[in-house]
């Protein structure tokens, strides 16, 4: 097992713009009148059941189709975890989406590797350490969530 997770990451909404004035956070989307949106089986889901109990609860088959559905207004908001929104908003720029963009959870990441192997885990422990201490990982997080730089490059 590592030593610590490789980063902490949790659930952020993806807001139809029509209500950029009215809901500043999650909480504000625990009301009938809105439907809330994620796949099922993810923490997404469990999150929303879990924080957003009173919201009109609808599933998408997809993350991408999670998000659309808000996008072309079939919903009002997608509960999903940071990165997964980051991108899809880099992706997708539009005037009709409001990244929430502060978690509302905390979920550790971590590699998931075979039992029994200490040297891979010491090499992998102290592979993140290193990338943390010289600053490559708040680089490479910065590029790839907190910057839309990159994405003209996939397209």
């Amino acid at each position: 097992m590592l030593d610590e997770s490789i980063m902490t990451v949790g659930q952020t909404v993806l807001l139809n713009a029509k209500h950029k004035d009215k809901v500043q956070s999650y909480k504000d989307l625990n009301d009938p009148e809105y439907i809330v949106v994620s796949k099922p089986g993810t923490t997404g889901e469990e999150a929303v059941k879990r924080l957003i109990t009173k919201a009109t609860y609808k599933t998408a088959g997809t993350e991408s189709e999670g998000a659309m559905m808000v996008l072309n207004g079939t919903a009002d908001a997608f509960v999903y975890d940071f990165p997964f929104n980051a991108v899809f908003i880099a992706m997708n720029p539009s005037n009709q989406l409001v990244f929430l963009s502060e978690p509302f959870t905390k979920e550790p990441i971590a590699w998931a590797i075979r039992k029994n192997d200490p040297d891979f885990i010491k090499n992998l422990n102290d592979f993140l350490d290193r990338i943390k201490a010289d600053g490559r990982f708040d680089q490479l997080y910065h590029k790839w969530f907190l910057s839309s730089d990159w994405h003209r490059f996939v397209r």
